[in-house]
Parts: structure tokens; sequence; C-alpha cells
């Protein structure tokens, strides 16, 4: 099991900045990719990066630029930092972890963080 915990969600104005933060806790060892999707009234959940047990990352062409998303493992925790935030991009902002369990994988989700982006 793989617990996650989403903060650093609030208000921001368009051209700021905001960090959110994932920590994770349980079977650590287990997570092979992680990232962050986020919903908004109205529409689906949708992809807005991700990171690879490697350090490899992919982003949503929309973020691109603006969005790094980043972990640290000796704090078991991941990051997004969200730069030049636009109006669009307000949404409730949800991490994931995609984790071995026996010989299949398992999707966990955090309860999510507000993201409003507004002046």
């Amino acid at each position: 099991q793989v617990q996650l915990v989403e903060s650093g969600g609030g208000l921001v104005q368009p051209g700021g900045s905001l960090r959110l933060s994932c920590a994770a806790s349980g079977s650590i060892g287990s997570i092979v990719a992680m990232g962050w999707y986020r919903q908004a009234p109205g529409n689906q959940r949708e992809l807005v990066a991700t990171i690879g047990s490697g350090g490899d990352t992919n982003y949503v062409d929309s973020v691109k630029g603006r969005f790094t998303i980043s972990r640290d493992n000796s704090k078991n925790t991941m990051y997004l930092q969200m730069n030049s935030p636009k109006p669009e991009d307000t949404a409730l902002y949800y991490c994931k972890a995609v984790a071995k369990s026996g010989w299949t994988m398992k999707d966990y989700w955090g309860q999510g963080t507000q993201v409003t982006v507004s002046s």
C-alpha cells in the first residue's frame, strides 16, 4: 500500500508561482512512477506531468516550459513547480503513484489540492 498526501495548493495570480508537494508513505520501494493530474469542473481528469524512477519526465503540451516536475527521494516527496500559471490551469490537482503489487501494477491517488489562478 502507498499513501499520498498533496499540499501547497491555493490562490495564485496569473504570472505568479506556486509549488505543489506530494508526500508518499507506505511501500515506497514499490513505486515505479509518479505523476500529477488535474481536473477542472465539468472536465475529465487529465495528465499534467509524470516522472519515472530514473528521473525521466513527461509533460502535457499546455504546461511545457512553465511547470516542472521533480522528486526528492530522500524526503519521499514529489513536487510540481508551477511558474507563470494561467487561469485555465485552475483545477483540483491530484498526485498519482504507480507501484508494483505482486505480479501487477496498481495506481494510488492522493485526495487532491485545489489550485485557483485568478487576479
